[in-house]
């Protein structure tokens, strides 16, 4: 299962695929595929480096 985060809000979680819209924001957004798959961030299971601050606007 994959780790999402909403590149609106921020709002992270683990899904299969990313829906339609965020379930904290409830916008249409894009979804950034935040699971790790490097050494690095094995331990945390996602990357902290990926989408690190949601958008401001």
């Amino acid at each position: 299962m994959a780790s999402w985060k909403c590149a609106n809000c921020g709002y992270s979680f683990d899904a299969q695929a990313p829906p339609d819209q965020c379930p904290s924001c409830k916008e249409k957004c894009e979804f950034l595929d935040n699971s790790c798959y490097t050494p690095d961030c094995a331990g945390e299971g996602i990357d902290g480096r990926i989408a690190s601050k949601p958008k401001q606007g």
